[in-house]
């Protein structure tokens, strides 16, 4: 990851208050893409909406708090027990959203072999195959006629491309994969008003899937759980680090407002858990809401008279590593000691399949969900070819060159 000096100036917003949204629909009548068939039903009963979907034989149930009920049961079939896995696990589907550690690729697109600035090794389609359930990148627009487009500090250095084409790829592996729960995190790297992210997201598909809460901001208590977003087709979550507007986008998310980050582009091996962006945000409230790990490792060197941070590639098998001094599962402990036994929500890592074993990032995660994972799942096509080694790093005369010209500030 290459990084600058640069200081973002962008004010966040402070929420002195609650602010209440509109509510996305109800339930449908049928879960959309993929190859499964299932119809649901909606049960009250008790001032309790039930909704539970079959498929041949798996089932999925949820549940909602239901105010306008009169508490007059219109069924009285018991509660079935669910079987259909949800990101992956069956335990996950009565869980809120914000009770479930998520692995987070940082910097998604970035994985151009060769280039200085990528983050990762492979594609977003095999990210999500793999168990990725966070998405985070930075977007540019490098003038007033450019669509919005996916590069790293500069699109001199590394351009992956426009934002809609990444967006209609994430939009097909979701909908081949109904019972998946997806999170897109954008870095607004120049401070865009929101209004120019909702055409990508139309054009991609995406915006069928979209989540919007009911309030902003949202305590862990206030998220659904997973089962909940499945069923009622509202599975994707996207949010915005800056100039965010729930008011006039419901469901274009402030990252801020909902969660808050350890220290990003961390350079220090220590990893410490303390609570970094937004500044100033008190204990109490940082234990009310989510937040995410930077657990990407970085190197200072010197290009072109720059200072600059790259990934510490060959410090992977420590870095993404379960055990041990500044392994990911360090951090994740540690957070849970300093948190209040809360580990984080997203674990924000660089070449996630490799590790000290690969894919070793997930295991972390499945020690602090308190689940079993399957170390033959990951990863990609890459685990048979390369096996553990680290991915090769140099950097050429165009990642010299577009070193120069890095005016832009990298948020994380």
């Amino acid at each position: 990851m290459l990084f600058t000096t640069f200081v973002v100036t962008a004010a966040l917003a402070v929420y002195e208050s609650t602010i209440y949204l509109s509510q996305s629909s109800g339930a449908p009548t049928s879960t959309s893409g993929g190859t499964t068939d299932a119809q649901n039903q909606t049960i009250t009963t008790n001032g309790t909406t039930i909704v539970t979907a079959s498929a041949t034989e798996t089932l999925l149930t949820a549940s909602r708090n239901n105010s306008t009920s009169s508490g007059t049961a219109t069924s009285s079939s018991a509660r079935p027990t669910n079987t259909q896995p949800c990101n992956g696990y069956a335990e996950f589907c009565s869980r809120k959203y914000s009770n479930i550690t998520m692995i987070a690729a940082h910097n998604s697109p970035f994985n151009i072999e060769g280039n200085i600035a990528a983050n990762q090794a492979l594609d977003v389609t095999t990210q999500l195959n793999d168990g990725v359930r966070m998405l985070q990148f930075q977007v540019h627009k490098p003038n007033d006629t450019s669509p919005l487009l996916l590069c790293h500090s500069t699109c001199d250095l590394l351009n992956a491309g426009p934002l809609v084409d990444y967006l209609t790829t994430v939009r097909e592996w979701v909908d081949q994969n109904p019972y998946d729960v997806v999170t897109i995190l954008m870095g607004n790297s120049d401070v865009l008003t929101p209004q120019n992210f909702t055409d990508p997201i139309s054009s991609s598909g995406l915006q069928d899937y979209v989540y919007t809460p009911p309030t902003v901001p949202m305590t862990i208590d206030q998220w659904p759980t997973l089962a909940e977003m499945i069923l009622t087709r509202k599975r994707v979550v996207i949010m915005l680090d800056y100039e965010a507007d729930q008011t006039a986008i419901p469901w274009l998310l402030d990252e801020f407002a909902n969660m808050w980050e350890t220290p990003f582009s961390p350079t220090n091996p220590d990893f410490p858990c303390t609570q970094d962006r937004p500044p100033h945000l008190g204990r109490e409230t940082s234990l009310e809401r989510m937040y995410m790990a930077n657990h990407n490792l970085n190197v200072d060197i010197q290009i072109a008279g720059l200072n600059i941070d790259i990934p510490a590639s060959t410090e992977l098998n420590e870095t993404n590593a379960v055990t041990g001094y500044s392994s990911a599962g360090n951090m994740s402990e540690s957070c849970q000691a300093m948190w209040d036994g809360r580990p984080p929500n997203f674990l924000l890592v660089d070449f996630y399949n490799i590790g000290s074993f690969n894919g070793s990032v997930f295991q972390v995660a499945a020690n602090a969900n308190g689940v079993t994972y399957n170390r033959d799942s990951c990863c990609g096509t890459e685990r048979r070819r390369s096996g553990n080694a680290a991915p090769a790093m140099r950097i050429s005369g165009m990642a010299v060159a577009g070193a120069a010209f890095v005016m832009a500030f990298l948020l994380s």
